[in-house]
């Protein structure tokens, strides 16, 4: 491991280099990310009849497209293969499989959306299951992109500013997310449902052509790579699972992910409502205060990680964020109704959202080899997905019973909190196993 490092070090000391190949991969995953989130405005469009320009899909249609995007991921565990591949395979060709995968998969939903298809199948309409067929295929390849630009950031990055390029690369994924929420539904209203799918196809093209540019420079690389260590770089290994599984830094961050995730992600689909219901904000601007945790990431992530990269403490920032999140969600359950109060909680769990991903992405690599690192990335999100599908469903039967919201809230801060345990415990394996968890990313050069 520590051999591997000082091979990446003494590659990438031109900034203009490291950086631009940031700019490339990130551009890559956010157009993924654009196109991931271009169908989620049109939900009322999609529902008129075909005579005013929607598609005739009722609600039951639109939630099975939406969870069509995971279903090769999770039932097929393609997302598990997914990161053997890329460890197996190599960077260059398994990014440039999985953004044909999201050009083919948005054909076919194109294909799916347009298409003059009337018939039904197992009680469906066939263009839902044309459309969720292309979202499925989309899917894996999205997924497939996401653990690939993470292993490019690490090989890339490693002994400089990793946290603030993997900060960066979410913070331009956002971007594709917000302006997919932000311009999709105009866009179809001023031309058709088609025309927002037709960019976004357009848009994952660019994003091809940006990952084969990338391919060039990497391939360069290797042969330096090769040259100044004098011998070729470690393969992946079947057994190399094994290490991995038998990690206990692995299984903390794992736990910690699915737990952290399960009390942000979920919250935010239900923060809308909540805001309404229970802090009697206009419905016109509830979605303004949802969106502060997301659109902070954007400006924030990249400071944290510029502050672990230089300082260090990344463990230290990940219980931070955990505890931030834990008291936002505690105090969302006390019977406070004003919403200033609302406004300020969103605004601690922006801060919350954005600590702990920014230190927690570049501890993976300190902990895990770069020749298996893909798949330790894949069994990561495999296992997270699990948690994300279980809390909603909590959630929204306490809700049910509950309308208060208290309920629920002391749910998403028992998993909050449960985060917060586990990032103490990771602090104290980085202690007993020297992980190097809390030590800057930024090595001096020699």
């Amino acid at each position: 491991m520590e051999s591997h490092n000082h091979k990446t070090i003494a590659l990438n000391n031109s900034p203009v280099i490291r950086w631009t190949v940031l700019f490339i991969v990130a551009t890559a995953m956010m157009m993924g990310y654009f196109v991931n989130d271009v169908m989620s405005p049109l939900e009322t469009i999609l529902e008129l009849p075909r005579s005013e320009g929607g598609l005739g899909w009722s609600s039951a249609d639109y939630g099975f497209f939406s969870g069509a995007g995971s279903f090769i991921n999770v039932f097929l565990l393609m997302l598990f293969f997914s990161g053997i591949i890329l460890d197996k395979m190599g960077i260059r060709f398994t990014g440039t499989l999985a953004c044909s995968l999201m050009v083919a998969g948005t054909l076919i939903k194109y294909y799916g959306v347009t298409a003059p298809l009337t018939g039904e199948a197992f009680g469906l309409p066939q263009s839902v299951i044309v459309a969720a067929t292309g979202f499925a295929v989309f899917g894996v390849g999205y997924e497939m992109t996401g653990i690939t630009v993470s292993k490019a950031m690490v090989r890339w990055f490693t002994g400089h500013e990793l946290a603030l390029a993997m900060g960066l690369q979410l913070a331009m994924a956002r971007l594709g997310t917000a302006a997919a929420l932000s311009i999709s539904a105009p866009i179809a209203r001023h031309f058709t449902l088609s025309a927002p799918l037709l960019l976004a196809l357009g848009l994952l093209i660019v994003g091809l052509l940006a990952f084969l540019v990338f391919c060039l420079m990497d391939r360069r690389l290797d042969a330096t790579v090769e040259a100044a260590a004098n011998s070729p770089s470690e393969e992946f290994r079947w057994s190399d699972i094994g290490q991995t599984l038998r990690s206990t830094g692995f299984w903390l961050i794992t736990l910690f992910c699915v737990l952290f995730y399960s009390a942000v992600s979920p919250f935010l689909k239900f923060s809308t409502k909540l805001m309404v219901m229970k802090y009697g904000v206009d419905a016109d601007i509830a979605g303004f205060f949802s969106s502060i945790a997301p659109f902070g990431t954007i400006l924030l992530t990249p400071l944290f990680g510029f502050v672990y990269d230089r300082y260090g403490r990344g463990v230290t920032l990940v219980i931070t964020g955990a505890l931030l999140l834990t008291t936002v969600h505690f105090c969302f359950a006390l019977p406070l109704h004003d919403s200033t109060v609302a406004l300020t909680l969103m605004i601690l769990l922006s801060i919350g959202y954005s600590l702990a991903p920014a230190a927690l992405w570049p501890c993976v690599p300190k902990i895990i080899p770069l020749k298996c690192l893909g798949t330790a990335y894949s069994m990561i999100f495999f296992i997270q997905n699990f948690g994300r599908a279980i809390i909603p469903m909590l959630v929204g039967q306490a809700n049910e019973h509950d309308p208060s919201y208290t309920s629920s809230m002391l749910i998403f801060g028992a998993t909050a909190l449960g985060a917060t345990a586990v990032a103490v415990a990771m602090l104290i394996a980085d202690r007993r196993k020297g992980y190097g968890l809390q030590r800057p990313n930024i090595c001096i050069q020699e």
